[in-house]
């Protein structure tokens, strides 16, 4: 009898025993999935925004951003070479999310090797002015912040007299700037290339080669970016420069001895443009700060000379923005670069030029 009742209270006890384990199982399984996902949570990866720039106002940029949006920025500021050549060396491993430089032609390059976000278009891109939408490539590939002339020509006063100055490019050609010109290194100088690609345009590629060796056998200089050669301007170890002229403007307004003249021929379009990696390791993050880049309050950032330096005396392409009162806006006459061609003969323009006048 004892065995039978031992039976009958186990057959009794079993089924209590099987749903308290199923409880207590669900439980602890409830209890690891609660924690495993606090875990996952806690091990994400807070947004982090991989900038690459070679602009005056990307650091305030970077921190009007941050403040905006709670996204970190992490800034990698330097020329415009030396940021493509960065990109470049990451091509199987990228490590950035946004690109920001001048030069649309250099921009091209990137977009004919696959590298950037294409047919993304961010929202009130409706604002861009004509000339700001003219800039913008079909692909969508890279927009317009921006617009300044690749090279202006800026002549020292107190070394020229009003009727030795320049009226166009072939006037620097003159005994008068005999070892008294200086000019930027195109390998190095982002909005210098587009210069140089520009006068290709407008003179012929064969003549436009001979304009840049004349001027070599006239004493032409080159230095690496805009400082150098604006301090061999000031220091008067040359007459006249011929630079992005933001940088002359800039120069200018503190009271240096400038004048600045637009060759009657054209000055070239130097739009700074911003674009996206196709593999952005933050693709959320970088869409909102072009759309940011692009709004009145990142142009307002952009705009203030605090913030920028000589970037800041830029053309707007944003409807509804004021360029600097010191920045000259009529009675320019703009070229328009081709960057597709100009992307093309990059490499090869920039050896040439490299091989036959700076060496």
């Amino acid at each position: 009898m004892r065995q039978v009742n031992g039976k009958r209270t186990c057959t009794r006890i079993l089924p209590l025993l099987v749903i308290i384990s199923v409880i207590v199982a669900a439980t602890v399984t409830g209890c690891g999935t609660s924690t495993s996902a606090a875990a996952s949570a806690s091990a994400a990866p807070a947004k982090q925004l991989v900038f690459y720039s070679a602009q005056g106002y990307d650091s305030a940029m970077a921190k009007a951003f941050e403040a905006k949006t709670g996204i970190k920025v992490k800034l990698v500021d330097d020329s415009t070479g030396k940021i493509v050549a960065k990109i470049d060396a990451e091509r199987s491993n990228p490590h950035w999310d946004v690109a920001w430089f001048d030069g649309d032609s250099t921009m091209q390059g990137l977009d004919n090797e696959g590298m950037l976000l294409q047919n993304w278009t961010p929202k009130d891109v409706s604002n861009l002015t004509t000339l700001g939408q003219s800039l913008v490539p079909a692909d969508k590939a890279y927009y317009p912040a921006s617009v300044t002339a690749a090279a202006a020509i800026g002549v020292n006063t107190k070394l020229l007299s009003p009727d030795q100055y320049p009226k166009d490019w072939r006037d620097l050609l003159s005994p008068v700037f005999k070892n008294s010109l200086a000019m930027n290194d195109p390998s190095i100088s982002g909005p210098t290339y587009p210069y140089v690609a520009g006068i290709m345009d407008i003179m012929g590629t064969t003549q436009g080669k001979q304009y840049f060796q004349d001027l070599k056998a006239n004493g032409l200089r080159v230095f690496p970016t805009n400082d150098n050669t604006l301090k061999a301007l000031l220091a008067g170890q040359v007459k006249a420069v011929t630079i992005q002229d933001s940088a002359l403007v800039a120069a200018k307004v503190k009271g240096d001895p400038i004048k600045i003249i637009y060759p009657s021929s054209g000055v070239f379009t130097l739009p700074g443009v911003i674009a996206i990696n196709k593999n952005a390791p933050d693709m959320a993050a970088a869409k909102q700060f072009v759309e940011y880049v692009l709004s009145p309050a990142g142009q307002k950032v952009m705009a203030d000379v605090k913030n920028g330096g000589g970037d800041s005396y830029f053309n707007p392409v944003i409807n509804g923005i004021q360029p600097n009162p010191a920045r000259k806006q009529s009675g320019i006459n703009w070229v328009k670069v081709d960057p597709i061609k100009a992307a093309k003969d990059e490499n090869s323009l920039k050896k040439w030029f490299h091989d036959n006048i700076v060496q």
